[in-house]
């Protein structure tokens, strides 16, 4: 995600764009551009509740990627929901991707290069599928595999191209391209393939990145693990739920992988050799900026670390530069997931799929060795908890941020269980104002962090609260569920962020991740405490 000016430059660049996208001059009537469609309540039919959400679907013509089994759970959860303002905020807020964010589907050209060119015209039958983040007109690995995960219920085996499954592959495949590009960067530019313009991002020219990268291919290039970690989430999860190979054997995917390793091998090393030399770094960044967090410190280098076992993330997954290295909740995912994705190996025959195991499980087993030496500091009041960032020196960083995967999404992931005592007690820590970066106030009280600024409550956090809650009356997740439902500012869709003290005060109306999250919660609820749908949140 782009913060501040940059965002506003990137997006004012790209109305063009929006514009040759939302056209559509062989209907009657004119698809209206989303970012502007989502920012009314006029004209638009209401909620029967407290908060009159107006329905902020475009018509059925204007939707990007039409999906009847969406529709069909649409349908099954308007009887199950009780509140209408509850049932409304989900009708908007769970096919927003499909709805709005899947810009392109389409199958990748016949070319022997990594990225055809945009004259090619053969194609092959690999799936591709790009989707922007919503107000921003380029894929970030991250938030298009999370915007395509809020579909994982939803999945089914199918060959057909305009299947949940076809989106799924479409995903997958375009990651694999991108990040045999270059894996050490985080957002891209729309394939050839689509024929869509390129996108600008002004940051490009004050940012010093190496190794460099073409940014008619790369939109923008901060080194996040948790993009790689994505990526084999992504794979993980379509494997597991279709049992399908296809995208993993017949295309690239093993060779995708393989980078993924030789990248993130590269920044496990220390800032010094064994003789005090300056190590080598797989990637450096330096930014002409006026944010502490858009650059970082000692030439590109960041603030020395000791080799332990986990990887080096330069950025957090909010975008915002790390402070101590060792990201934990970003190793924790990418440990838990490189585990998961070596199952897929072990369904291909070829000696190079059986190293790659090998190395996959080793790295993960040394990640989680890593976190349990160095990760677990102990609080003077809430006992054993994980650190956000440490150094290996015995530096820590002691904070959560609302960006996953954070601390707090530990158990959403998979990492260890919801009833983990060093979890359970990290939880109350990111919880509470011994958070640095907990908002509170009268409106609205979640974790935030700094790319936004102290203040500032992501419903992203709130959502995950309520999916990693343990609470077996309820009271918590019923409590967040109608904090969220107060947080739209009267346009029912998920903000961004919102101010502590006034709900007016809100960050990004068309956000597509944070929306596909909460109808995803509405389905965890649906199958795990389907009694809270049938309260009233009025």
């Amino acid at each position: 995600m782009l913060s501040g000016v940059w965002l506003l430059l990137a997006i004012l660049s790209l109305t063009n764009c929006h514009a040759l996208i939302w056209a559509a001059p062989t209907l009657d009537k004119p698809c209206p551009r989303y970012d502007e469609f989502s920012k009314s309540r006029t004209d638009k039919n209401l909620s029967k509740g407290r908060h009159q959400l107006p329905l902020q679907r475009p018509r059925e013509e204007c939707r990007k990627f039409p999906s009847p089994v969406l529709e069909r759970t649409i349908t099954r959860l308007r009887e199950k929901i009780a509140d209408p303002d509850l049932f409304r905020l989900f009708e908007n807020a769970y096919p927003n991707t499909l709805d709005t964010a899947v810009l392109w589907t389409g199958f990748a050209a016949k070319d022997d290069a990594d990225l055809p060119s945009a004259s090619s015209s053969t194609t092959t039958d690999e799936d591709l599928a790009f989707l922007i983040t919503g107000d921003i007109n380029a894929m970030w690995l991250r938030d298009s595999a999370n915007q395509i995960l809020s579909y994982l219920p939803l999945l089914e085996p199918s060959e057909s191209p305009k299947s949940i499954a076809a989106l799924f592959r479409g995903v997958i495949n375009l990651q694999s391209r991108y990040i045999k590009i270059t894996p050490y960067c985080h957002a891209f530019q729309p394939p050839p393939e689509s024929k869509i313009p390129l996108g600008t991002n002004y940051a490009y020219t004050l940012n010093k990145v190496n190794p460099p990268y073409d940014r008619s291919k790369t939109f923008d290039c901060k080194w996040e693990l948790d993009s790689l970690a994505s990526f084999l989430q992504l794979s993980s999860e379509y494997y597991n739920s279709t049992g399908d190979m296809r995208p993993f054997i017949k295309y690239k995917w093993v060779q995708t992988v393989e980078v993924i390793l030789d990248a993130v091998e590269a920044m496990r090393t220390a800032t010094y050799t064994a003789d005090g030399h300056i190590a080598p770094s797989g990637y450096t960044m330096t930014g002409q900026t006026d944010r502490a967090t858009e650059t970082t410190s000692n030439n590109g280098l960041g603030n020395p670390v000791k080799y332990t076992g986990m990887i080096r993330s330069t950025f957090r997954p909010s975008d915002d530069a790390t402070i101590h290295q060792f990201l934990i909740p970003s190793n924790m995912m990418f440990a838990r997931y490189l585990q998961d994705a070596s199952v897929i190996m072990t369904k291909i025959e070829s000696q190079e799929a059986e190293n790659l195991k090998q190395r996959m499980r080793t790295m993960a087993a040394e990640i989680r060795a890593g976190i349990a030496k160095h990760g677990i500091i102990h609080h003077h009041l809430f006992g054993p908890i994980f650190s956000f960032e440490v150094d290996g020196y015995g530096s820590h960083n002691l904070m959560d941020d609302a960006n996953l995967p954070s601390l707090l999404s530990a158990a959403f992931t998979g990492y260890v269980s919801p009833r983990d005592e060093v979890y359970l007690n990290t939880r109350l820590f990111a919880l509470s104002e011994h958070n640095p970066y907990w908002a509170h106030g009268p409106v609205f009280n979640a974790i935030g962090g700094p790319h936004l600024g102290p203040g500032r409550g992501w419903p992203l956090a709130s959502i995950v609260r309520v999916m990693t809650s343990a609470d077996g009356t309820g009271e918590e997740a019923k409590a967040e569920i109608m904090a969220i439902l107060n947080t739209t500012d009267g346009l029912g869709l998920i903000h961004e962020s919102i101010y502590s003290h006034d709900v007016k005060q809100w960050s990004r109306h068309w956000f597509s991740w944070a929306n596909g999250m909460f109808g995803q919660m509405i389905l965890d609820i649906e199958r795990t405490r389907p009694y809270l749908l049938e309260e009233t949140y009025q």
